[in-house]
């Protein structure tokens, strides 16, 4: 079929042609902006969920929710920045906000202040204020110019929400790969919300990470779990699965029959992007306006080697010989989470000496920790990925300090 009119986007972070089986938390999201708009206080979200199940997608539909709603989206993809990095950049997004709350010429006094109390954000950072450019704004002394980024951040969004609610608008601050903050920014934020909430704002955070965040988000302040909700997306039904395949082409009057949709579900167990990819490649490989199941076959095929040589192999280049070694082991054992100690096992060595492997794992983002003691994959079907690209568990062999022998034990 006609490559030009193919429905299927496989895409990082691309809206799907039929956007299924989250209603649950476009409905919540829905709920948090009528309420805030209403005067209420309502819990925010941080959606987690492995790699390619849509959060960034459900971000940027929320994205569209609040600008109907006629508020300012704040869209931030967090990474390893350090702490002034990180003031730098929300200043520079909290600049914009305000300018897009209203013009200059129409700001009342919130407003001002709140534009003042930006530039005591950003003075440790910024001494020629080219940041707060265009504002004319005078630092307010003794407002967010402690150095210490939680209480200034709590200073800033306090002053921000004021002026929002003074202008009958509201911020929402959208966090992708929230994951990558630093315990201190994640601390930062928690608590710059829960003054929000104390005071009903009109300003609010919705994250999105690896399923670690809920964890991370109750170690940097226990009452994260009140200020949160913490919906998990994964893998879709059978039904929605099939409507995600089906629909996109039924709109071109191409059908697909169930024998076709039994081994796109086989294969892609339901996760979103791998659906997207089967979909792409199978439109190609179809020459009538009927799918059937040999060409599903001949596209997973397809499919399977593009995915091993980019969306898998990109994450694997980033590992060292060690780390590969851990993730084979992995596999070995199994998709399900592993324990530390199995794993250790197979490689010839103790869950201690191990440690700062799996360590530096999760914070390169290919493993979480959904329980103590155990890892598991962030990427769906990367334990059969690993099988493919390493088909022998062959663990490095340990070194004294010097590198020269096998240590002992």
């Amino acid at each position: 079929m006609d490559p030009r009119t193919n429905p299927y986007t496989p895409n990082a972070g691309a809206a799907p042609p039929a956007l299924v089986g989250r209603d649950d938390q476009l409905e919540s999201f829905g709920l948090l902006i009528d309420r805030l708009q209403a005067g209420y206080t309502e819990q925010s979200m941080i959606v987690t969920g492995l790699r390619g199940v849509g959060k960034t997608v459900l971000l940027n539909r929320f994205h569209d929710r609040i600008e109907s709603a006629g508020w300012v989206s704040i869209e931030i993809e967090a990474s390893k920045h350090d702490d002034s990095a990180f003031r730098r950049e929300l200043a520079l997004h909290f600049r914009r906000a305000l300018l897009e709350m209203a013009p200059r010429e129409r700001w009342r006094s919130r407003m001002h202040r709140a534009a003042g109390v930006l530039r005591s954000f950003t003075v440790s950072i910024d001494q020629e204020g080219t940041l707060t450019a265009g504002l004319n704004a005078e630092a307010v002394q003794g407002r967010a110019d402690s150095g210490i980024i939680d209480l200034d951040l709590t200073d800033l969004v306090v002053a921000i929400g004021e002026a929002a609610k003074d202008h009958g608008v509201g911020v929402v601050l959208l966090i992708d790969e929230i994951q990558f903050l630093t315990r201190v920014q994640l601390e930062a934020l928690i608590r710059s919300l829960h003054k929000a909430v104390q005071r009903s704002l009109p300003i609010s955070m919705v994250g999105a990470g690896l399923p670690q965040i809920a964890e991370l988000a109750g170690e940097a302040k226990s009452y994260a779990e009140r200020l949160f909700k913490f919906p998990e997306i994964g893998s879709l039904s059978d039904v929605d699965g099939a409507k995600a395949l089906r629909d996109p082409a039924a709109t071109h009057d191409v059908s697909i029959d169930d024998d076709a949709v039994d081994v796109a579900l086989e294969f892609t167990e339901g996760y979103p992007y791998f659906l997207q990819e089967l979909g792409y490649a199978v439109w190609s490989i179809a020459s009538e306006n009927s799918i059937v199941r040999a060409d599903v076959e001949m596209a997973r095929r397809v499919v399977e080697e593009k995915l091993d040589s980019s969306f898998f192999r990109v994450r694997l280049d980033r590992a060292t010989p060690l780390e590969v070694a851990y993730l084979r082991a992995m596999a070995e054992l199994g998709r399900d989470p592993q324990l530390a100690g199995d794993v250790a096992v197979l490689l010839n060595r103790t869950s201690q000496q191990c440690g700062p492997t799996r360590s530096t794992l999760v914070e390169k983002g290919l493993l979480y920790t959904p329980q103590h003691g155990f890892a598991a994959f962030t990427v769906p079907q990367f334990d059969r990925f690993m099988m493919r690209a390493v088909p022998e568990l062959d663990p490095p062999p340990i070194r004294s300090r010097t590198g020269s022998r096998p240590a002992d034990g």
